[in-house]
């Protein structure tokens, strides 16, 4: 179901004055869209963002209208550094796209997963992948072998694409995955079994043409953790990803060709996709990436002293984390605007920010399931607390359990109207789950699970999760999948699982754990260290839970439900 922009417009989208519009090329690939925004034309039917964007600016810049600005910008901290124009991105994605199709025989609709750090291969997969029209499954690099083995299962991916440091848990599983044909490494060295990535795409021929994709075809799936079960796949369309921006309104980025965007989510988020793929290319601005094996400080503050940056994009902890250090010490030598999303952003942390940097951070807020649901422009009034007015496309409401719309200043649910037409942005399905795809919907809404308030000047307030979700250091983390792993613990009867505040990550996850009656005489502090240690191996270790209280037995519903909102309120009533 596309929508027309009759529709769009009646969402009454308000008119904002965007900074950086006089410095835009007349002949930018965002301003050739014009006329559809305008509702001139209608959203065409066949769209690919290798092709229509990626391609177009790469023209643009051998015609000499685009800056000498890199397209993609990437170093490690160690000396190495990477620098991609258009044009060379567009030459080496077109290899890594004949590597996929020809030796990895990958034809339109296959799935490939693909779990690296930042390397500046991981973007030329993305973008090979929407060259072959391949559908991209992106995790974080922290996954288990457990995890990859339900990711390979669930997705029935024919490839996977990862380095040396979780090739031997793909090896591990890979017997159990009769859909896995090939297994691809990025590494210096050679791994029996596995494709060397590099090798093989050095050698590949460029000359490569784009597949014609259709606007709702698959592009990505990202796996997304929930309350119960294991996590969902969440399938994204060439229009949702990737025309979507061009559709909007400059909204929550506002780049030009001659900006300089470091975004520094895992890549294996959605943000790593909107902040470091799709939204920057648009407006042919430069992607920064540092490696960042490890989330430092000092990396950070340094970087930004270096490096032309104009827009820093970061989970909270890691504002958290850089207000802690004397600013005064560090000169940043282009940065003017920073932005915040994947949790809640204290107010008091953008105030010591402001008061040390001179600059603002800007909150976004959004989710897997529609990326960028709400924002705080540039040149819009910051309210301490507020994650800013909806992004535009979307009509956001705070709904009651009956989908009614509420009044400004009462509780509900953040929601987005997905009826008469699904908006471009929503995701398009849970993949193989229609239960669970129906349920994310009441009435004419999609609902996100959060609560929310809404002031009369359209702002929007995050309360809490409406589930038992917990969000650390931006990770999504489903209870399920952290009671799974403790319970395979000899010493553990029952567990649940909740958040718990922490002044660095938001909030941390913390096990209530019932004994097995052979191991309730032993040491608390000692069996804690073994079970954060049992859960880092058995699934992600940024899953384990950072806090353990041990006890007699856990609160239940008279049907045996484990009541994990009394644990809950327990935990943030004792701020």
């Amino acid at each position: 179901k596309l929508q027309t922009l009759k529709f769009l417009w009646t969402l009454k989208i308000p008119n904002r004055t965007f900074h950086g519009h006089s410095r835009l090329l007349a002949s930018d690939v965002y301003s050739q869209y014009e006329s559809i925004r305008q509702g001139e034309q209608e959203i065409p039917k066949y769209f690919n963002f290798a092709s229509d964007v990626l391609d177009k600016w790469s023209e643009i810049e051998k015609a000499g209208k685009r800056p000498s600005n890199p397209a993609f910008w990437w170093i490690n901290g160690k000396g190495e550094e990477v620098k991609w124009s258009f044009e060379e991105l567009g030459f080496l994605s077109r290899k890594v796209a004949n590597v996929l199709t020809k030796v990895c025989e990958l034809q339109k609709g296959d799935r490939i997963i693909v779990i690296l750090p930042r390397v500046p291969e991981w973007w030329l997969v993305n973008v090979a992948c929407m060259r072959a029209g391949i559908v991209l499954i992106p995790g974080v690099s922290q996954l288990s072998a457990k995890d990859i083995l339900y990711r390979l299962q669930a997705s029935k991916a024919t490839c996977i694409i990862t380095d040396d440091t979780l090739a031997p848990a793909v090896d591990s599983v890979a017997s159990e995955c009769p859909f896995l044909k090939t297994k691809l490494i990025v590494s210096k060295g050679s791994r029996e079994g596995w494709l060397n990535f590099s090798d093989l795409y050095k050698n590949q021929s460029a000359d490569h043409s784009c597949v014609k994709t259709r606007i709702q075809d698959s592009v990505t799936i990202f796996f997304t953790s929930g309350t119960t079960g294991s996590p969902k796949m969440t399938e994204h369309s060439q229009g949702s990803l990737g025309f979507r921006p061009l559709l909007s309104d400059r909204y929550w980025l506002d780049l030009t060709p001659s900006d300089m965007i470091w975004n520094t989510a895992d890549t294996g988020w959605i943000l790593a996709s909107l902040g470091g793929v799709f939204d920057p290319w648009v407006f042919g601005a430069c992607i920064f990436i540092h490696k960042l094996s490890k989330i430092e400080s000092a990396a950070i503050l340094n970087t930004l002293c270096r490096y032309p940056i104009d827009t820093l994009v970061g989970a909270p902890t890691l504002f958290r984390m850089l207000v802690q250090n004397d600013l005064s010490n560090y000169k940043f030598m282009n940065l003017k605007h920073c932005m915040s999303g994947g949790e809640p952003l204290n107010p008091e942390v953008m105030e010591q920010w402001k008061s040390k940097t001179g600059l603002d951070i800007r909150d976004i807020y959004g989710q897997t399931e529609a990326g960028i649901i709400c924002s705080v422009f540039k040149g819009m009034k910051i309210k301490p607390g507020s994650m800013g007015k909806a992004a535009p496309l979307y009509d956001v409401q705070i709904v009651d359990k009956n989908a009614n719309v509420l009044p400004p200043g009462q509780q509900g649910e953040i929601a987005v109207r997905s009826k008469p037409i699904r908006p471009l942005g929503l995701f398009s399905k849970y993949i193989d789950n229609p239960k669970k795809t129906a349920e994310s919907e009441r009435g004419d809404f999609y609902v996100t699970g959060d609560k929310g308030t809404m002031d009369e000047d359209g702002y929007f307030q995050f309360i809490g999760r409406d589930d038992d979700i917990i969000i650390s250091s931006g990770y999504r983390i489903g209870p399920f999948e952290v009671e799974s792993a403790l319970i395979e613990h000899p010493a553990v009867a029952e567990a649940a699982v909740v958040s718990s505040p922490d002044p660095l990550r938001g909030e941390v996850v913390k096990a209530f754990v019932v004994l097995s009656v052979n191991f309730s005489s032993s040491d608390p502090e000692s069996l804690t260290r073994d079970l954060q240690e049992h859960v880092k191996k058995t699934t992600a270790p940024y899953k384990y839970p950072r806090k353990v209280e041990f006890v007699q037995e856990l609160p239940k519903t008279v049907t045996g439900k484990i009541k994990r909102n009394e644990l809950r309120n327990k935990e943030w009533g004792q701020m």
